[in-house]
């Protein structure tokens, strides 16, 4: 009885060993079983994903796009500087000695010619001296002759007629010498033109060196810019120029005529000209211009909207649409970009005649995407 019970007990034992083993043998079963789903899934997802972007026959997504045939055509660059008006003849007249200014012959806005007296600086005591001058010299002429008589009749000495002649000659230099003087009381004009500035009033002192009147001659007027040094390789003489009046939304077709050989220290610019034709733009001194220089021309170049140009790891691209068995589907084209000027870019590389550049709807594109072509 006690080694049935034994017995008993034993094979209780057994069967609840194998009863836990089987239990534990499913769950670890279960567990793999879930891994796995978990890991296909995952797959599944990863190729269905794949095969939607490269399987065009599977994407149900079609984009409304607009394209553009791809020709060459011609790309300017240009270097945009700001520059102001000036006349060819620019001159801020000046008096050429010291004195009071006693009359004012000229106002703004007056046409004057070459030699035309501006204004006067005081001379009444040149004059003075001038006349008293003139008096010594017509004795001193008159005691000449007679001494030059005598000399020729062999009569007197020679040092008394050279002495009359010294003293004439002398004089008559001495009357040229103010002359001289009594025409620089005259401020001149230098120039045939108009008159800009006057900065002269009756009673004022002038002074040798501080502006009196500015005349200007605008039958040949310039636009003078400041460039940049680092600008000095591409600016060259005759190279083409588009000058902007802004006040009057004009512009003016020329070429650049001078270009400085002086860099200045302190702002690092050198000075350009551009001379300025007949136009409907009524020139002023310092008027304000947008000088445009044609520093890069390419009259055969692939251009596109800057906006068009995606960038991505491998480098630049453009949306083009392509057929591919009956149906448009867009694709990555990549470029080499040039130059840029308003808006423009120039591709160097990558864009061949006749292809369809994408130029709506590329914002929301993905390669391979069928689109439909407005």
């Amino acid at each position: 009885m006690k080694t049935m019970n034994k017995s008993i007990i034993i094979l209780a034992l057994v069967i609840l060993a194998v009863a836990c083993g089987k239990s534990g043998d499913k769950k670890s079963e279960l567990a793999s079983l879930k891994k796995q789903h978990d890991e296909l899934a995952i797959k599944i997802k990863k190729l269905e994903t794949e095969l939607q972007i490269s399987d065009t026959t599977k994407i149900s997504k079609v984009t409304a796009v607009s394209v553009t045939e791809a020709k060459e055509e011609v790309f300017n660059h240009y270097l945009e500087v700001q520059g102001k008006v000036d006349g060819e003849d620019n001159i801020a007249v000046s008096a050429q000695m010291p004195g009071v200014i006693t009359a004012v012959n000229v106002k703004e806005g007056d046409a004057v010619r070459k030699g035309q007296v501006l204004a006067q600086i005081d001379n009444s005591v040149m004059q003075q001296q001038m006349a008293s001058t003139k008096q010594q010299l017509d004795f001193a002429t008159n005691l000449y002759n007679k001494q030059k008589s005598l000399w020729d009749q062999q009569i007197g000495s020679e040092v008394q007629y050279l002495t009359a002649k010294n003293n004439k000659e002398n004089l008559e230099k001495a009357i040229s010498t103010l002359n001289d003087q009594l025409d620089m009381t005259r401020i001149k004009s230098p120039i045939n033109g108009s008159v800009e500035e006057v900065n002269l009033k009756v009673g004022q002192m002038a002074s040798p060196g501080l502006p009196a009147v500015r005349v200007v001659n605008f039958s040949n007027a310039k636009i003078v810019a400041e460039i940049a040094e680092a600008y000095a390789p591409k600016v060259k003489i005759g190279n083409k120029v588009v000058v902007f009046f802004p006040d009057f939304n004009t512009e003016v077709i020329s070429q650049i005529r001078f270009t400085s050989k002086y860099i200045n220290p302190i702002n690092r610019t050198f000075i350009s000209e551009v001379r300025l034709g007949p136009s409907a733009v009524q020139y002023r001194a310092n008027m304000m211009a947008v000088v445009k220089i044609n520093d890069y021309n390419n009259p055969k170049a692939f251009t596109v909207p800057v906006t068009l140009i995606r960038e991505a790891q491998g480098g630049k691209y453009v949306y083009i649409a392509n057929n591919e068995n009956g149906k448009m589907v867009a694709r990555r084209l990549p470029v080499t970009v040039g130059s840029t000027y308003n808006g423009l870019a120039e591709i160097t590389a990558g864009i061949t005649t006749g292809q369809k550049i994408i130029t709506t709807g590329y914002n929301s594109l993905i390669e391979g995407e069928l689109i439909q072509v407005n």
